[in-house]
Parts: structure tokens; C-alpha cells; sequence
């Protein structure tokens, strides 16, 4: 395969990723701000700092406000990581590489970018936020649908499939991240009630609240939660189920091509850490520190991925 068309497939899913977890970061930011009496302004900082926004943010607005940072993150078009700015990504990178797709997948990508813009095309306010997000984050899972449903699985699905974890490893451990950055008032509320409400939310803002509750429905606690959104190979957006896919794609990869590259071996390194450590590992180091690792590590994994295949020509 040509190394640009891997890399529209790869950038493809990536940015797809990439707005539906933008939804589940700024949802998790919501349910925490409805948690303070007092301003939540701090939340909404969080989210933005989180979603590596700070910058273009604070060039354009003097202040967190709600109604600002929600269209800054969903409809501003000056914003390279908007939902609006990624959904219209992702589908150019549809048309670059769209004899590489069925139809179906195709159509459910331009079919996501209509509705977008459909859905966008006011400012959202703040009541109807929770609708909008929950309205993004199916027209993800549509074009996820069509790609595990109708796609052979062969380099064009490897590629796709690297750029759905390796950004969807980046945003989970944000979403992760976002609960320790800035949230608790003060060190004294680790382990308090308000604490435990905050890691329930974040659960819920990953879709695994209910795999939870299944699997320890007493075990409320920041240590346990952490550790099935870090450690858990059976949930589908923890740390380690993602560095296990990637780990698996680039294998296949491997095999097709009959070559072996320094992503390969990252990938392997990055699993094995992970497998190395438990949870008293990574809050005896500092929950902040492992994440912020964590995102470094995988981001140069990615890097090298482009370079290794030449997705650059």
C-alpha cells in the first residue's frame, strides 16, 4: 500500500476518535461542574488544557465561561480540534483514500460531516449540551459500525484500526487526566465523597459505569476505578486494551509486509510497562506523572508509526 493511503486511513480514524472523545471529555467536565457550589470555571479550564487547547483558547477568550469554551471546543473553525474541525478531517481524509473503503463506510463518514454541520450550525447551549454530545458520539459509532461490518481484514483495516487506538489510548488517558489536573479543591478531598462522585462520572463519560458496577458493583473507590480504566484488557478503552490492539495491528502488519520496524518494537516495550505495573505503582508515582508518560510515550509511538510506513510519501 502507497504510504499516503495508509496514512489518509490511519488520519481517517484517528480524527473520527478524536471528536467522539472530544464528546466524552467535555461531558466529563460537565457532570464535574455540576458537582462545585462555587464557580466552574476551573472545570472548564481543565477541559480545555486537557484537550491540548489552552493556546488557541486564551489567544481568542479572556476567561473559562461555559458558553465559550463549548463552542470554542464544538463549532470554532479556527480550532484544528473542534468537533466540526475534525468531522470535516476526517472525511477529506475519506475522499483522499475512498477506493480503499466500501461504500458503506464512505457514506456513513459523509453522512457524519452533513450531520455535523446540521447539528452545529448554532452555538449549543448548555442545556442542550448532553443531547448534542450524545448525538456525536453515535455518529461515531455508525462509521465503526460499517467498518468492523463490511471491511476486509487485511492492511487497509490495520491502518484504520491504529489510528482508532492509538488515539483513543491519547484521550482516555486525558479523560483519566482531567480528574487529577485541576478538580478537587483541595488535597484533603482525595478519597472524600465528592472524590468518588468525581471518578463515577469519569466512568460514566467512557461508557463504563455499567462494566463496572458488573464487575465490583461495591468497590466505588478512586484506586479501583483507576486501575479498570488503566489496567483492564477487557474494557475497550483502557490503557491496556489499547496498547494491546495496537501492538496486535502492527503484528499484522508485520507478517503482511514481511518487515519489522522501531514501531514495532515501541509498541511492545509501551505493553510491557504496562503489564509491569499495578496501581499502587502508578499512585506511588503520582497519578498526573504516569498519565502524562503515558501520553508522551504513545504520541511518539504514533510519530513513529507515520515515519516507519511513510505515510509522508
Amino acid at each position: 500500500m502507497l504510504g499516503k493511503t495508509a496514512g489518509g486511513l490511519y488520519w481517517m480514524f484517528r480524527f473520527l476518535e478524536r471528536g467522539e472523545n472530544l464528546a466524552r471529555l467535555m461531558e466529563a467536565g460537565s457532570r464535574m461542574a455540576l458537582t462545585r457550589s462555587t464557580s466552574s470555571s476551573s472545570e472548564w479550564e481543565s477541559v480545555v488544557t486537557t484537550a491540548g487547547a489552552k493556546a488557541g483558547y486564551s489567544a481568542k477568550y479572556d476567561a473559562y465561561v461555559d458558553s465559550h469554551v463549548i463552542d470554542y471546543l464544538l463549532r470554532d473553525a479556527d480550532n484544528p480540534s473542534s468537533v466540526i474541525s475534525v468531522t470535516k478531517a476526517a472525511r477529506d481524509n475519506a475522499r483522499l483514500v475512498r477506493t480503499a473503503l466500501t461504500r458503506e463506510v464512505w457514506e456513513a463518514v459523509n453522512e457524519s460531516w452533513m450531520a455535523m454541520q446540521d447539528l452545529l450550525r448554532e452555538p449549543v447551549t448548555q442545556v442542550e449540551l448532553p443531547a448534542t454530545l450524545s448525538v456525536i458520539r453515535q455518529q461515531s459509532a455508525l462509521v465503526r459500525g460499517t467498518l468492523y461490518g463490511t471491511m476486509l481484514r487485511n492492511d487497509i483495516y490495520d491502518f484504520s484500526r491504529l489510528g482508532t487506538f492509538i488515539e483513543r489510548a491519547d484521550n482516555t488517558a486525558r479523560i483519566i487526566d482531567v480528574k487529577y489536573y485541576t478538580l478537587l479543591p483541595t488535597a484533603s478531598s482525595v478519597g472524600s465523597s465528592l472524590d468518588n462522585v468525581q471518578w463515577e462520572m469519569i466512568l460514566r463519560s467512557v461508557s463504563a459505569h455499567r462494566s463496572f458496577r458488573w464487575l465490583d458493583e461495591q468497590d466505588m473507590t478512586a484506586t479501583a476505578i483507576a486501575e479498570f480504566l488503566i489496567f483492564d484488557k477487557r474494557l475497550p478503552r483502557s490503557l491496556a486494551f489499547c496498547a494491546k490492539q495496537v501492538m496486535e495491528n502492527l503484528g499484522y502488519l508485520e507478517a503482511e509486509y514481511g518487515q519489522r520496524h522501531a514501531c514495532h518494537d515501541m509498541a511492545e516495550d509501551m505493553r510491557r510497562r504496562l503489564k509491569a505495573l499495578g496501581i499502587r505503582d502508578v499512585f506511588d508515582q503520582g497519578l498526573h506523572a504516569f498519565i502524562t508518560g503515558f501520553i508522551r510515550d504513545n504520541n511518539a509511538l504514533g510519530s513513529q508509526i507515520e515515519a516507519d510506513y511513510r505515510f509522508n510519501g
